[in-house]
């Protein structure tokens, strides 16, 4: 890779890094901002939801705007916003504020993922461009593991340090955007400004279950449901059972973040070799189930450790199996295919934390007990549906299914 694409990659992955530390920081901070101004379960449950909401919307709509627009100046906004949103978040002394502020992160900082990944699409060739790309989703990685464990940490002093640190990370980004990126995408590439922006298409989505993997989609949505359900009320509930404080819920965060990642890169390629993707998502569903119920036999700073790390264990091979088989099941359309599965776990990123708000203000045990209860359906429904199969379906640009081989009428599946 030229020293120059080198460089950009850089300015990136650092940016990414600091979006995803704005995002992480504030984790192990909200329960306790928001108990001070009084918020219930269900206002925190929302309130966590709020930021997937904006990506699920946004993320196309900016993508399509740096198609007519160019990437630099879409990253531009992004970080601005980032950057002021989270001054916002320092100087907020009211409930109102708080979720004026989340909502207009979501919705800016959706603007960094989709373009980064774009601009280095541009501007790489196809060999260079995976290697590239991995840096990115690896910057993001770093930053979701740290961020939890820094807000924490920082919180000791003040609960609003994090979020001043955080805004001056991203006005350092903003400036090395402005100051040193090129703009990747030429004047003459560009979209006519006329051209219709993409938005989420929901009916798009409710059609995709009823196709050829729409149960894998449907594992998708569990596995993102069940993984946000322990995450988002884990800060309100640690706080509300055990009295830790900023401190001890970040480094948990922190240990949930890195036993997966690293989990995920030693054990999920052996283990789905060994035993096949369909066996470690039945395998992997019914443990994370069982970990939510561990989880709730825990009465002290180390025993909640060690029994997140029985849900962490099972969780870190259940979302790369179902991603996967995903994958292997799409045969040719392996683009529309992940675009499915990325947006069913969106959808699950906005309904785990509502859900566990709800039914945290009727019984702090709820979120996981019923967690348990929906992993353990996951299980049941995989055990009916998710097998192996001898060939792969075809997916056509119409977001249609075609078998191999096969141009009758029932060649063509439409979602």
């Amino acid at each position: 890779m030229p020293t120059s694409q080198r460089k950009n990659t850089y300015i990136l992955s650092f940016s990414l890094i600091v979006v995803m530390l704005g995002f992480g920081m504030v984790m192990p901070i909200f329960p306790f901002i928001l108990t001070q101004m009084g918020a219930s379960g269900d206002e925190y449950g929302l309130l966590i939801a709020l930021y997937a909401i904006m990506q699920l919307i946004f993320s196309p709509v900016w993508g399509s705007i740096s198609d007519q627009i160019g990437r630099k100046p879409v990253m531009l906004i992004g970080m601005a916003g980032v950057t002021l949103t989270l001054l916002f978040f320092g100087f907020a002394n009211q409930l109102w504020m708080i979720f004026v502020a989340r909502t207009l992160s979501g919705l800016l900082a959706s603007a960094m993922m989709p373009t980064a990944m774009a601009y280095v699409g541009d501007c790489t060739s196809e060999k260079e461009r995976g290697d590239a790309i991995g840096k990115l989703g690896g910057a993001m990685a770093l930053g979701i593991i740290l961020g939890p464990g820094i807000g924490g940490w920082l919180a000791g002093d003040s609960l609003t340090l994090p979020f001043f640190i955080a805004a001056g990370l991203s006005l350092v980004s903003l400036i090395l955007i402005a100051m040193i990126l090129p703009e990747s995408l030429p004047s003459q590439s560009r979209q006519k400004a006329g051209k219709k922006v993409r938005l989420v298409d929901f009916a798009e989505l409710w059609k995709a279950l009823f196709s050829p993997i729409g149960i894998l989609l449907l594992m998708a949505f569990i596995v993102s449901f069940g993984a946000t359900n322990f995450q988002a009320i884990f800060g309100l509930y640690a706080l509300k059972k055990f009295d830790f404080n900023p401190q001890q819920v970040g480094t948990i965060l922190v240990v949930v973040g890195s036993v997966s990642a690293i989990l995920q890169g030693l054990l999920t390629g052996p283990f789905t070799k060994r035993f096949g993707e369909p066996f470690m998502i039945k395998a992997t569903l019914l443990t994370n189930s069982l970990g939510f119920l561990v989880l709730l036999l825990a009465d002290s700073y180390l025993t909640v450790l060690l029994t997140t790390g029985i849900y962490v264990l099972s969780h870190a091979l259940l979302r790369p199996s179902v991603q996967a088989l995903t994958s292997r099941r799409a045969g040719g359309g392996q683009g529309a295919a992940m675009g499915l599965n990325s947006s069913f776990m969106s959808l699950g990123q906005i309904a785990g934390p509502i859900w566990a708000g709800v039914v945290f203000d009727v019984n702090m045990n709820y979120p996981y007990l019923s967690g348990a209860v929906i992993l353990f359906l996951g299980f049941v429904i995989s055990l009916f549906w998710v097998k192996e199969e001898p060939k792969a379906p075809k997916l056509t640009s119409q977001v249609g299914w075609e078998k191999s081989g096969n141009t009758s009428e029932e060649g063509v599946k439409s979602l």
